[in-house]
């Protein structure tokens, strides 16, 4: 049997060094999973249900990863929510992406569920700060609670994500904001007209996003 030797991708902000002098605004203070005291919590409110090893660390539920350590917020699970914003119908429909700063692609808007925070409300606020679109007055339909194929993802701590539609009768104003360096309406009839889309504006759809957006595609097919 190969040994086992996954990279550690944990950034220098939160080394455990690091975390003895200053804690990100953005990430929880625990060194090592070890040092996590409400791991039966979590396990109840995590999206996808996940166990802990041996030593009572969690682990991804999708098995290795190739990567350990922590480049998000929390050990385990990691919630966010996923917006996804279409206007109009037929050869006029369009979805809203944004290009993320991070890592420059094009992605649905959204981000992590902040502490005391509901999925909806994170719906809200993210897509707000991303893009300044405000649809606190819209009803959004929930399509799934899923594991996100992250870059940051570990076999300690990875992202599961609540996405949602909102339909609109027409598109309305969009402008990048917080973590986007553009917001844009691309043609939203099936995957390969929005994969042509982006690829025409040089840019690349964010992989990790692709099951979500057929998810809402096969929804609008109903």
């Amino acid at each position: 049997m190969s040994e086992y030797t996954p990279e550690d991708i944990t950034p220098p902000e939160l080394q455990p060094s690091a975390l003895t002098q200053h804690v990100p605004d953005w990430a929880e203070a625990a060194a090592t999973p070890a040092d996590v005291t409400d791991w039966p919590k979590r396990q109840a409110q995590a999206l996808i249900p996940f166990t802990l090893d041996k030593q009572g660390w969690p682990m991804h539920p999708h098995g290795r990863t190739g990567r350990v350590g922590r480049n998000l917020g929390k050990w385990g699970e990691n919630a966010a929510a996923d917006p996804i914003v279409v206007a109009g119908t037929g050869d006029q429909r369009r979805v809203l992406l944004i290009t993320r700063s991070d890592i420059g692609v094009e992605a649905i808007p959204g981000g992590m569920v902040d502490p005391g925070e509901t999925a909806p409300m994170a719906l809200v606020r993210e897509l707000r700060e991303e893009t300044g679109v405000d649809l606190a007055d819209h009803q959004p339909v929930i399509l799934g609670r899923d594991l996100v194929d992250d870059w940051r993802n570990s076999d300690q701590a990875w992202v599961a994500s609540t996405s949602a539609i909102y339909q609109l009768d027409a598109t309305v104003t969009a402008v990048a904001a917080s973590d986007a360096d553009d917001a844009t309406w691309y043609p939203f009839g099936d995957l390969d007209q929005l994969d042509a889309a982006i690829t025409a504006a040089g840019r690349t759809l964010y992989t990790a996003h692709r099951p979500l957006l057929q998810r809402a595609l096969d929804h609008l097919a109903k």
